[in-house]
């Protein structure tokens, strides 16, 4: 997988470079490559923005200076997304979907935004991270990178990612090490069982306690039946 970010603060991304992202990377699992908008600028100064017609607020960033940094990449195949406030929101589903592309181009908006006619020159997808406003958008890019990287082959065991949370729209079951007490509180007994199908279905049973807990709007939607439990939307039945 190949990410293309086009951003005013290449420096921003280095936290990527580090631990299982890092490795990705090593292994040519992934490619992120940084672009620097302001390279694209022809004005003497490298500025980019402008005053917005109408009237406002804040400074917007020109048309004719993202079309050619965007163009630069020379890839019409890939998928190009625009990371704003105003975009759907970034979910498990929408980043799975996200990990079968080969090439995302990223834009990174700052001030008061990116002239909307190169938006729709581009036909971009906007993607939200949630409903807040940042600085820019640079944060979301790198959750966006973040998310879809660990569902690339090979960046994760295959099991880390079936059994974690909002996978089979489930919460995570919880998480124990040694030692085995930890002031007064003993590890659940059947983890020292050793016996790996009480296992699975005690972790299930806490997945579906938990998810009630914490996320019962989850359980509205279709979770597959793994021999335990069938969930239709909001009741539970034992099989």
């Amino acid at each position: 997988m190949k990410f293309d970010v086009l951003t005013l603060f290449p420096e921003m991304f280095s936290p990527l470079k580090q631990s299982i992202l890092g490795k990705a990377e090593e292994k040519g699992l992934i490619d992120i490559n940084l672009i620097n908008i302001r390279d694209f600028s022809k004005d003497k100064h490298k500025k980019v923005d402008d005053t917005p017609y109408g009237g406002g607020a804040g400074m917007v960033i020109r048309p004719d200076i993202v079309y050619d940094a965007c163009k630069s990449i020379k890839d019409d195949k890939a998928k190009i997304i625009y990371l704003s406030p105003q975009g759907k929101t970034l979910n498990q589903q929408k980043v799975e979907e996200l990990s079968k592309e080969q090439h995302l181009i990223l834009i990174c908006g700052h001030y008061e935004g990116i002239d909307q006619r190169v938006l729709d020159k581009l036909e971009v997808e906007e993607i939200s991270i949630g409903d807040y406003v940042l600085t820019g958008g640079e944060l979301p890019a790198m959750v966006l990178i973040d998310s879809v990287s660990r569902y690339i082959e090979g960046v994760l065991a295959k099991e880390s990612i079936e059994e974690e949370s909002f996978s089979n729209n489930l919460l995570e079951y919880p998480q124990y090490t040694r030692p085995e007490e930890f002031m007064g509180i003993k590890v659940p007994e059947v983890l020292l069982s050793g016996h790996h199908e009480n296992i699975r279905k005690w972790r299930y049973e806490k997945q579906i306690e938990i998810t009630k807990q914490k996320r019962p709007d989850l359980l509205k939607g279709e979770i597959k039946n793994n021999g335990y439990y069938k969930i239709n939307r909001t009741r539970t039945t034992k099989e």
